[in-house]
């Protein structure tokens, strides 16, 4: 047998390998399994990243506490400088009115701001733990799925290592320079080796050059697409 003739063989074989590993790969046990994997992975983001926002919560609220304790102080000790020694004047006295109003207008807004706080750490908390619930009922059902997936995948691998094995035996007796040139070629296209029909590449159907054609003619076993660089052969 021809060494091109050989090399499609191999080829026959090889694709044969690759449409088993596409079936395993689009197995629908696998593709639940890596559904599921992929929600418990986007649950834990998102449970981390509700944690960092209570953190920056908390370390807000702790800012606040403190500005409203020093506010607090400040208002009670303007008070009582006005009950100690009232202003005379009205200027001054409305200066005095102004700073008191100020303090309890921004003790207002950072108390509304603690409330504000306080219900969107309520609001993570609650979402946390509705995410906490499913991520338990979907990782009980992934823990079983992979098990027996597990044992499925490996009957398949044994399968593939077998087709692997079986096409990788079909390379012997070829010359070791067309394998090698195989693998580079498929790098690219799928299939490496296309039939020559008339005068049209069966990979890409692009016409193929006179002279490449001649050497066919010429006995040549094997030319290449000049548009594809698939090899070129005639059976």
């Amino acid at each position: 047998m021809e060494q091109m003739e050989m090399l499609w063989q191999y080829q026959q074989a090889d694709v044969a390998v690759d449409a088993l590993e596409t079936e395993i790969k689009r197995d629908p046990a696998r593709l639940a399994l890596k559904k599921n994997r992929e929600f418990l992975v986007e649950q834990q983001n998102a449970v981390k990243k509700m944690e960092e926002e209570v953190a920056q919560m908390v370390d807000r609220v702790d800012v606040i506490k403190v500005a409203i304790a020093r506010m607090e102080e400040q208002l009670t000790a303007l008070t009582k400088k006005m009950e100690a020694t009232p202003p005379t004047d009205l200027n001054l006295a409305q200066d005095m009115s102004r700073d008191a109003q100020k303090l309890l207008g921004d003790l207002t807004e950072y108390e509304q701001e603690l409330k504000r706080i306080q219900k969107d750490a309520a609001d993570r908390d609650r979402m946390e733990k509705d995410i906490r619930v499913k991520y338990a009922k979907v990782k009980a059902a992934y823990d079983k799925q992979k098990v027996e997936y597990e044992a499925l995948y490996k009957e398949q691998m044994k399968g593939l290592e077998q087709k692997r094995a079986e096409a990788e035996k079909k390379t012997e007796g070829i010359d070791p320079e067309l394998p090698a040139k195989y693998r580079a070629i498929k790098q690219l296209c799928a299939r490496p080796i296309a039939k020559l029909y008339g005068d049209q590449c069966g990979g890409c159907n692009m016409n193929i050059p006179q002279a490449s054609l001649r050497a066919f003619k010429s006995g040549a076993k094997m030319i290449e697409c000049e548009n594809c660089g698939r090899m070129l052969i005639q059976l």
